[in-house]
């Protein structure tokens, strides 16, 4: 009888299916919040509004998703991580739709950040743990691996597909597409396998409202860094107490985090049900892989920032062409994700981790030392190869690590710690490499203009006064076209654009230097990675010294 190899073919295409299905839902949370980044100035148009009202849609989209993600952690483990995947479908879906008609500013808030941010809260966290409730512990690295992939590569795609929406048909067709691939995962998610609950938890409402406070008065104070400053205010803008905004708010979201922690260690003292265990962050291999987490999201934030300005604003690539050269870090990452759990079962996860860091470290320095003024958009191709497989290799390990270091029924505790620490690191690699590429873009710049000898003195002092804010990251026709309405001559003209060529590269430099020396950072760090796979020996431990 042939029903044993045909049991296990089924098997084997359900759990695929079931793969296929939390694959495409992780992609699809990333790719809303890259797939935009190329054609902002045509939604921003499109709505009535500007290109800072478009950006405040993506920071609060981040925001929203970032505060609600604990909360939608615990929501999951009460109404069952599937119910929650579905219910965030549905939400997520009508965010989109209102977002594809959405005809101004409030309506694309209302969808795009409030909407698809509350979705994101309760799908993300619910993956981590219907891969734990639905894999085997020695499937889980490839399977975590395969789904962090498909999230990596919705950043590299998402310019592609916004750019060639834009292009040739509409940005809104982006999100009426999201909608029908929300539909379809919901579809397939019938297939899925829920975690049982042994116990019925209740929601921490306190603690609920603690957590999202907390954490969106520190997102919004980092966000709002490159316009405010992060500790000394920026010239013109806003100024508490002689201090920039953004540290107050950071501040203030860390001492609410803090009473956060205090109240759950409240909780568990009086028997409750705390909406984070604060016993679980004591656990090192968890901390570890919580560590790492936010180290990959923090360096690739700052990558896929610095990399598509270098390749539209300094060569003028369009939103489409800058995609294009974007991909080639989708091969060498499947190939990481995918390959390493399946060609080397058993290998040391720390091992990996660090492989990987080196990877990204090595693929930002190649960057670094190829840009220079006369650079064109080859340089970035084996940048791309090396950061893709970097990525890769951090992916294929780290979700299995963090899930593992914790019983299965506390994996979507570990999905909303994980997926906030995603969120965090994106934004504040974003920030950093954003505030330090225009600081160092401003004084570069005047710097050059002061000691040139075909620019104006008038020029020159009225540069001083206009620019100490902040110099913008524009193209050279922008420049020229600035300069040509301020009337300043043709050969000052040259020299202010050649000036402000060699100050944008300088830019570009310092933010590549932060995100190597942040990467060096995450190298020593990765010691709290363990060196045994999960299944090979102790459960919670296995991170030797």
């Amino acid at each position: 009888m042939t029903t044993g190899p045909t049991a296990s073919n089924a098997v084997a295409r359900a759990s695929s299916l079931v793969l296929l299905t939390l694959a495409t839902a992780q992609f699809l949370m990333t790719l809303d919040a890259s797939v935009m980044y190329g054609s902002i100035a045509t939604v921003a148009e499109d709505v009535g509004t500007t290109v800072t009202g478009i950006q405040a849609a993506i920071t609060l989209y981040t925001l929203v998703m970032a505060a609600l993600m604990i909360t939608g952690a615990k929501v999951g483990a009460i109404i069952g991580r599937k119910r929650a995947l579905a219910i965030g479908l549905v939400i997520y879906a009508c965010g989109s739709f209102t977002t594809a008609i959405a005809p101004n500013l409030p309506v694309l808030l209302f969808g795009w950040s409030l909407l698809e941010g509350i979705g994101a809260a309760l799908i993300l966290p619910a993956i981590v743990a219907l891969i734990a409730g639905n894999f085997t512990v020695e499937r889980r690295p490839a399977a975590y691996g395969l789904v962090a992939a498909a999230g990596a590569i919705a950043v590299a795609v998402g310019p592609l597909v916004g750019g060639f929406c834009t292009t040739y048909f509409s940005w809104r067709w982006v999100f009426a597409g999201e909608v029908v691939i929300a539909a379809a995962i919901l579809l397939l998610s019938r297939r899925i396998a829920d975690a049982p609950v042994e116990k019925q938890p209740r929601l921490d409402y306190v603690g609920s409202v603690l957590s999202a406070l907390g954490l969106a008065l520190f997102v919004f104070g980092v966000l709002r860094a490159g316009e405010w400053g992060w500790i000394q205010p920026k010239e013109g803008g806003p100024s508490w107490a002689g201090l920039s905004p953004s540290i107050w708010l950071m501040l203030a979201g860390l001492f609410v985090i803090w009473i956060f922690f205090r109240w759950e260690a409240r909780v568990v003292a009086r028997g409750g049900e705390p909406l984070v265990r604060p016993a679980m962050l004591q656990n090192r291999q968890l901390t570890g892989g919580l560590t790492m987490f936010f180290f990959q999201f923090l360096v690739q934030g700052g990558f896929f920032f610095v990399v598509p300005l270098f390749l539209s604003v300094c060569l003028g690539l369009t939103a489409l062409e800058t995609g294009v050269k974007l991909l080639p870090l989708s091969v060498t990452l499947i190939a990481a994700a995918v390959g390493i759990p399946k060609l080397f079962p058993d290998v040391s996860p720390r091992l990996v981790v660090r492989s990987g860091l080196l990877a990204m470290l090595a693929g930002t320095l190649v960057l670094l030392g190829g840009l220079d003024v006369d650079a064109g958009a080859e340089i970035v191709f084996v940048p791309m190869l090396l950061v893709g497989l970097g990525i890769g290799a951090l992916a294929s390990q780290l979700g299995s690590v963090t899930v593992s270091a914790v019983p299965d029924e506390e994996s979507s505790e570990v999905g909303g710690i994980q997926n906030t620490m995603t969120s965090l690191g994106i934004s504040l690699g974003t920030a950093l490499a954003g505030s330090l590429l225009f600081a160092t873009l401003t004084t570069a710049f005047l710097t050059n203009i002061e000691q040139s000898s075909a620019i104006p003195g008038r020029v020159k002092s009225q540069a001083q006064v206009e620019l100490v804010g902040g110099v913008p990251f524009i193209s050279d026709a922008d420049l020229e076209a600035a300069l040509d309405e301020a009337r300043v001559s043709s050969r000052a003209t040259d020299d202010a654009v050649a000036a402000y060529q060699d100050a944008r590269i300088v830019g570009l430099r310092s933010a590549l230097a932060i995100l190597a020396l942040l990467t060096i950072v995450a190298l020593f760090l990765a010691q709290g990675i363990p060196t045994v796979q999960p299944g090979q020996g102790d459960r919670g431990g296995g991170v030797p010294g």
